[in-house]
């Protein structure tokens, strides 16, 4: 009876963890892109390194996430998690008290590379604690990420004019801080014997994740979904604006788009865990992206409300890609590896989304090879999905053998 009080009581900290830490990770991006112009009028720099702030979150969710089953091999996944919880409030809280731009970005790719180690250490914690209940931690945990993405743009302004941009900026490191508290919890009962807990050791093997068709399929599908979602949230009001929208208008379809991950985030991974093969809902998915574009080229302002809420369904990809990365690993040593080389391939791929789209649009002063770029990258995405959501798992064809130990 001890034991099992003392088991529930240790899962409620590592959910509470998840939960904490899930709430991080995306604080860093969303919460300087409000005040980019601010930033810049104070220390002094050009749009064209705007352009490079908005590229390191992608680049370091990409480096961060292929490097982080190795750390997590070597440090355990709840030590590297708290790690990845200090990178980001440290970050956070020292770039806002810089003055010139390249401590700044210094400082700000430290926090974006812990929130790069935490998007892939969540996943496998997820699968190691909560196996049982995977799609409503997945849920809980996914939210988490929405909830970090939208609330610091819609407060970001209001806390400048308030209280300045530099505290508008560092307070968000409070919940970086937070957030690492309950990992150092969960590591010190780990440590006391009278627990009757041990922190499992993961199991090391040489499996290549690169060698199956699981682990391609995750990336083609994660990215591919990454780098539309990225495009639409920095091209929706050039579009709009250029069909005649106001940018006040612009902005709050894009809050829009933003507010219908919400939706998603509740509802995919729990679909995604009772059905045997979800690869129908990524049509269903891909089917909303492509009436979208075609909504959004045609005629935007005919019906705008119902584009941006088509295209807000689409990347229920998202949600579905991480729910998956469990879903399709057998351990949570499966879990981490498909976990970083899926984010890591997915996000390398999509820094280029917002910039091929740019390109597209200046080379021929319209949005036809722009949308027919992002129609081909649905077609990769649900290419990818067809393999992802074949009910298998990515150890059995990743060519495994156990290594030695000693």
């Amino acid at each position: 009876m001890i034991f099992g009080v003392s088991l529930l009581r240790g899962r409620l900290l590592v959910f509470c963890a998840i939960a904490m830490s899930a709430l991080v990770l995306r604080l860093a991006v969303t919460s300087f892109s409000p005040l980019a112009a601010q930033i810049s009028e104070e220390i002094g720099f050009s749009s064209t390194v705007v352009g490079v702030f908005g590229m390191i979150p992608t680049a370091m969710f990409a480096a961060f996430g292929l490097a982080t089953p190795a750390l997590g091999r070597r440090w355990g996944l709840e030590r590297t998690a708290l790690i990845a919880m200090l990178m980001a409030g440290v970050g956070m809280a020292t770039r806002a008290l810089m003055t010139d731009t390249w401590s700044l970005l210094l400082l700000s790719g430290l926090a974006l590379g812990g929130m790069g180690i935490g998007n892939v250490v969540i996943p496998p914690l997820v699968k190691r604690y909560f196996s049982d209940t995977l799609a409503l931690v997945s849920s809980v945990y996914i939210v988490g990420v929405q909830l970090s993405t939208i609330v610091p743009a819609f407060v970001a302004v209001p806390l400048a004019d308030a209280f300045g941009w530099r505290v508008s900026l560092g307070v968000w490191a409070l919940v970086g801080f937070a957030a690492a508290v309950p990992w150092v919890w969960v590591l010190l009962r780990h440590r006391n014997a009278d627990t009757g807990e041990v922190a499992p050791v993961d199991p090391k093997t040489d499996g290549r994740v690169w060698r199956s068709p699981v682990g391609w399929g995750m990336a083609g599908m994660f990215g591919m979904t990454s780098l539309v979602t990225y495009s639409m949230f920095t091209w929706i009001p050039d579009i709009l604006a250029d069909a005649g929208a106001s940018p006040a208008f612009g902005g709050a379809m894009v809050g829009l788009f933003a507010l219908l991950g919400l939706v998603s985030a509740f509802g995919a991974p729990s679909l995604c865990a009772r059905m045997e093969n979800p690869f129908p809902v990524v049509v269903a998915c891909a089917s909303c992206f492509l009436i979208a574009f075609a909504g959004l080229w045609i005629a935007p302002m005919s019906a705008p409300i119902l584009w941006i809420v088509l295209l807000g369904l689409g990347p229920s990809t998202f949600p579905m890609a991480l729910t998956l990365i469990n879903l399709r690993s057998r351990s949570h040593a499966g879990s981490a590896a498909l976990s970083g080389f899926t984010q890591g391939v997915g996000y390398t791929v999509a820094c280029l989304g917002p910039l091929l789209f740019g390109v597209f649009h200046d080379l021929t002063s319209g949005w036809t090879a722009s949308f027919a770029f992002m129609t081909v990258a649905v077609a990769v995405l649900v290419t990818g999905a067809y393999q992802a959501c074949k009910p298998r798992v990515v150890e059995d064809s990743w060519n495994t053998r156990p290594i030695s130990v000693g």
